[in-house]
């Protein structure tokens, strides 16, 4: 593959245009200690357009990851605090009526931002959540009868707290399936924790971040991801793995279709092949290998697939059946 002249161009221009993902993982060290899984994540998020939902107890880093991210890509930023008591308005923004002028002028809201935290979304009701849909989904918001486009990059990361579920709004299925990821946050190492506590048990504040890419550079790089090669093996494993939780039996895995309520959805398809280019880009190649994709699923499939009543029964999680997929269908 590398003989072959256009590739060979086109692995020449990745590997420029990828130089600052080395960049990013150097300046985050300064502030974020461990957490790689999730700084990759949020990165194939914000190269291959796609919203990023985290889960985690509290105290993770979730915020201070996202917030530094922010920083480093030199874009606006905006923590937005989901509460019952949030209102559609509070989101977008509203109409005020100016009595000087007699007419209403438009108030926007934080959505207006690049990169929007939306902390605990499921704690807020579905008015709210559905304005967020529309922004994620339409890269646009309505305020009174006008629309207004946002602007690009634009990356909604949501968290949720798994523990807490009282006062919480579960996201509908519906909604869960427009995030292209859902990835789970996990504790850190106890190595990871030692330096954690060596590095934040001082007063002060944290080191300053300094901006190692702009705007122009991240959406230049979504377009290289676009060239980036998929052989049609590859593709064909991607769609073996999505349909294999629809239809299980046809894939020998007569055992998963009484645990199967509702398989990957063909957004999943879609996102699959994006976040296994965005995850090619990362490792500067111009191919996708099945390993990209392998690295991937989990966290684009945990979401859409939708265990039965049985398999809840035998504690059995959409993470386990993904699992059981990945080891049984054929790698090519």
């Amino acid at each position: 593959m590398s003989d072959n002249p256009d590739m060979k161009a086109l692995g020449e221009k990745i590997e420029t245009s990828s130089k600052f993902i080395d960049d990013i993982y150097t300046e985050l060290d300064k502030v974020i200690v461990g957490q790689r899984y999730m700084i990759d994540r949020l990165l194939i998020g914000l190269l291959a357009e796609g919203h990023v939902l985290l889960e985690g107890v509290p105290g993770l880093a979730k915020t201070l990851t996202v917030s530094s991210l922010a920083a480093v890509i030199n874009t606006e930023f905006q923590r937005i605090q989901f509460t019952p008591d949030l209102l559609p308005a509070d989101l977008v923004g509203t109409l005020i009526y100016n009595q000087k002028k007699g007419e209403f002028t438009v108030k926007k809201g934080p959505i207006f931002s690049n990169i929007i935290l939306a902390d605990e979304i499921n704690r807020s009701p579905a008015k709210v959540q559905s304005a967020l849909l529309e922004a994620m989904q339409e890269l646009q918001v309505t305020i009174g009868e006008e629309s207004f486009p946002l602007e690009e990059p634009f990356l909604v990361l949501a968290t949720q707290n798994p523990i807490e579920q009282e006062g919480t709004y579960p996201l509908p299925e519906a909604q869960v399936d427009r995030f292209m990821l859902k990835i789970k946050i996990e504790y850190p190492t106890r190595q990871e924790e030692y330096e954690i506590m060596r590095r934040m048990s001082k007063t002060g504040g944290k080191p300053k971040l300094k901006p190692v890419v702009d705007t122009g550079q991240i959406l230049e790089a979504r377009t290289v991801i676009n060239e980036i090669y998929v052989d049609e093996k590859v593709e064909n494993y991607i769609i073996d793995l999505v349909f294999s939780s629809r239809n299980p039996d046809e894939f020998g895995l007569d055992s998963l279709a009484p645990l199967i309520s509702f398989g990957a959805s063909p957004r999943a398809t879609i996102n699959l092949n994006l976040a296994s280019r965005a995850h090619a880009f990362m490792q500067h190649r111009a191919f996708v290998t099945p390993d990209d994709v392998r690295a991937v699923a989990m966290d684009v499939f945990r979401h859409r697939i939708i265990p039965t009543f049985e398999a809840e029964a035998e504690e059995i999680s959409s993470e386990d059946i993904v699992e059981r997929i990945l080891t049984s269908i054929q790698v090519p």
